[in-house]
């Protein structure tokens, strides 16, 4: 375009052309677009997995996680079809308090399994941040070895503030888990709370790891937890702090008689270990193993598992009568009028509850 400065107009002026400017974009710059990821059959997940493939088991367990209604649909029809492959596992649930070393246990614990064969699945729950809602995911950081050995799979999930979805999908990626082959499933917890009960409703072994010298060894442990672990391990047992580990140990079977006697008639031993320096872990093994023999001989396993099923059963209803009444459209525009009400005086939080399930339910 001409300047209208060099029009003959305006006498005097004159403006040069100047430098014709390169292009901006790179003209030998090829663009490359990646490939499309190819969209999987409910055929093609379920022969990846039996075939142990775990780029396609991860695909199939971030299908499990996902909450569109369609991914869902096609996750259930997954599980479904792995179902007649799973159960040939031992499950261990592990948990204990934050900083009690259950991600660097998991990786010696795990290690001493895969030097006598098999695989090992380790699935993490992960807490959320309550304000970002975002999670690290870092347990693989602290799984130096497991993370990379070939017959292990790490999956940490976010737990997203709702425990109780995460511990069903957990549930589900164990049997995914089971169907390609993995037959060590370890399942560990956010810390001690709420999670411990979900995650003992899906496990054969609960292993709680405590710490020693850190004051009273009870104190603050739930006396919920202690009766569900089958087994107590006291970790950092080395150097200096042997003594008190020995003495924390015997506190914990002190305490546990004071428990009644388990369902499994098994009773929960106490063990001493060191996760950093791997000192004990044959003998927490050898505890694992020989709980198993012991409800596999008295038909407690099979009643665990049987308990199991059926506890997920229900608490599925629950969680699709839950989606099903927040999701009614009618509901979401009843629930801030009733909301204010609460709020404002006009009704008591149980009324409101009651006329919103009367609505809901078409009363």
């Amino acid at each position: 375009m001409e300047h209208p400065e060099n029009s003959d107009k305006y006498k005097g002026l004159a403006v040069n052309k100047g430098i014709e400017q390169p292009a901006t974009v790179n003209p030998y710059l090829k663009l490359h677009h990646p490939p499309k990821r190819r969209e999987l059959s409910v055929t093609d997940y379920v022969e990846g997995i039996l075939k142990g493939d775990v780029t396609i088991l991860s695909r199939a367990v971030t299908l499990v996680e996902s909450v569109r209604p369609e991914h869902q649909a096609l996750a259930q029809e997954v599980i479904e079809k792995c179902l007649p492959y799973s159960g040939n596992s031992i499950r261990v649930g592990i948990s204990g308090v934050p900083g009690a070393g259950k991600s660097t246990s998991i990786d010696v614990f795990g290690l001493h399994v895969l030097e006598q064969g098999g695989k090992l699945a380790v699935l993490a729950i992960d807490p959320s941040s309550e304000r970002s809602k975002g999670s690290i995911l870092g347990d693989k950081t602290r799984m130096e070895k497991l993370s990379v050995h070939p017959k292990s799979f790490i999956r940490p999930s976010p737990s997203a503030g709702s425990l109780g979805g995460v511990a069903r999908k957990t549930r589900e990626t164990i049997i995914l888990c089971e169907a390609a082959g993995f037959d060590k499933i370890f399942v560990e917890t956010v810390g001690v709370g709420q999670s411990e009960t979900a995650v003992h409703s899906m496990v054969d072994f609960f292993l709680l790891i405590q710490l020693a010298g850190t004051g009273d060894e009870l104190q603050g442990i739930k006396r919920g937890i202690m009766e569900m672990a089958d087994g107590i391990v006291i970790n950092k047992a080395d150097g200096s702090n042997i003594d008190k580990a020995k003495l924390a140990a015997s506190h914990f079977r002190n305490a546990l008689h004071l428990f009644p006697a388990p369902e499994s008639g098994w009773t929960p031993e106490v063990l001493t270990y060191s996760g950093f320096y791997g000192l004990g872990i044959k003998e927490i093994w050898d505890m694992i193993y020989r709980y198993i023999d012991f409800v596999k001989d008295n038909g407690y396993f099979e009643h665990r598992r049987n308990e199991q099923a059926k506890y997920w059963m229900y608490e599925t209803i629950n969680e699709h009568l839950r989606d099903s009444f927040y999701n009614n459209p009618a509901i979401a525009a009843m629930l801030e009028e009733k909301e204010r009400d609460v709020l404002s005086g006009n009704l008591t939080s149980f009324v409101a509850a009651k006329q919103l399930l009367d609505s809901y339910f078409g009363k």
